[in-house]
């Protein structure tokens, strides 16, 4: 065999074995790159959809996904409700899932509220669910619900107000979706949902996988048979053209105090679940699924981790 021979096999097995080359093969992309054993289930958080007029809640990804051989639904629970609500949705959908494609198990990738929602479904119905990825997750609530809390309290005037509006925003925002839940959508609902307060309530009705301490950076990796992993951000300002941006950088300097390290929404403390992949991507909340959309700064496209994960799942046998 010649040097050059020699040479041109050994960069090509590089490139084979390295994570870099991100299912890149010499003869196209390798499209069972992500071809999990359970199909893929994406999770929304709040305001939560599959699609609205062609766009994706996780805009982009789903459609990647499948371009390197995954099976993948876009789930659609309620966009304002509990974690327990929309987890019993979720159940509705999985089963349905299950039905369409024979399998025993989903692997469910979460972002946001999704993840407290997965973790329910994880929870109370293991037997559904292979594994669980939190996304920039809402695993401890935030502080910015904490603010809002606070400007509007519990049984007040402010909160029946805010209820009715988003009835009616809820209302209109399942129809545009297709959501299960036109009827009773509820801000105090996910409010109280997504404050540290309720979210540490939910944590012990539901503890798996999270770490045991209040910034601890691993949980259990495996618990009723469903494994558990996460990664997360720090960005804020990733983009000057990208408008979520602005809005985050406004919002959120009035929540969290100087020094915690956040998405913008919510803090780095409340992103780990399970086996730590990375939390310090430089992706801010909306970014994490690519939106507004695709406009980003210079860190690497989520679509590539989200694919990398699927040829995680696979590797591991999911």
């Amino acid at each position: 065999m010649s040097i050059r021979l020699r040479g041109l096999l050994a960069a090509l097995t590089l490139l084979a074995t390295t994570s870099q080359a991100h299912a890149w093969w010499p003869f196209g992309k390798d499209t069972s790159y992500a071809d999990t054993r359970y199909p893929i289930v994406l999770v929304g958080g709040i305001i939560a959809f599959d699609d609205i007029l062609g766009v994706d809640y996780f805009y982009g990804i789903a459609d990647n996904l499948r371009d390197y051989g995954a099976q993948v639904y876009e789930s659609n629970v309620s966009a304002l409700q509990s974690n327990e609500y929309r987890g019993e949705e979720l159940i509705v959908q999985i089963e349905n899932y299950l039905a369409v494609t024979g399998a025993d198990k989903v692997n469910l990738i979460a972002h946001s509220q999704g993840a407290p929602t997965s973790r329910y479904v994880a929870a109370v119905r293991p037997d559904l669910v292979a594994s669980v990825t939190s996304v920039h997750g809402e695993n401890r609530g935030t502080a910015l619900a904490d603010v809002v809390r606070g400007l509007t309290p519990e049984g007040g005037i402010g909160e029946d107000l805010a209820d009715s509006i988003a009835g009616a925003f809820g209302a209109l925002w399942e129809f545009s979706s297709g959501g299960p839940n036109p009827d009773n959508q509820s801000a105090s609902t996910v409010l109280a949902a997504s404050t540290t307060a309720g979210m540490a309530e939910f944590n012990q009705r539901y503890p798996q996988a999270l770490p045991t301490d209040a910034c601890g950076t691993s949980g259990q990796h495996s618990v009723n048979g469903v494994r558990y992993w996460s990664w997360g951000g720090t960005g804020v300002h990733t983009n000057l053209l990208d408008p979520f941006d602005s809005i985050m950088v406004t919002v959120t300097r009035f929540a969290f105090p100087s020094g915690v390290k956040h998405d913008g929404i919510l803090p780095l403390c409340g992103m780990y679940l399970g086996k730590p992949i990375r939390h310090d991507y430089r992706h801010n909340h909306a970014d994490a699924i690519r939106h507004l959309f695709g406009l980003m700064g210079w860190e690497t496209d989520p679509k590539t981790l989200y694919r990398n994960h699927a040829n995680r799942l696979r590797n591991a046998g999911l």
